[in-house]
């Protein structure tokens, strides 16, 4: 999978479309995602161009990598999903169901999330 820059989470990024931001830091940008499949449904990316999990880990800065993990904490206390749980999925390629070829990451919370698959 190759890097498309205009994804829709690069539009995102360049303010072409416009979000519910949640939380942004100079590395990451989260966001309501505009399809909820929960009743808490937002969307992590990396402000860098990268397609997958495996080309963040093998090209993002350790600053990058540690600003993307920190995030997740960081949304999940603003939420009060740490106390009640949540679920955090990254489609990664075809075989994973990946849509869109920017590194994203869901974080699903609000009510008990279910099965892993169906």
């Amino acid at each position: 999978m190759t890097y498309d820059s205009d994804n829709i989470f690069a539009k995102i990024l360049r303010g072409e479309i416009p979000n519910k931001t949640v939380y942004e830091d100079d590395h990451v940008l989260a966001f309501e995602d505009i399809a909820p499949q929960a009743p808490i449904h937002v969307l992590l990316i990396p402000k860098g161009a990268y397609t997958d999990m495996d080309d963040f880990s093998n090209r993002a800065s350790p600053q990058e990598m540690s600003h993307f993990l920190k995030a997740i904490g960081t949304i999940t206390q603003k939420l009060g999903l740490d106390q009640t749980g949540y679920r955090l999925i990254s489609n990664c390629k075809d075989h994973g169901g990946q849509e869109v070829p920017h590194l994203h990451f869901h974080i699903l919370g609000g009510e008990h999330i279910g099965p892993m698959r169906a």
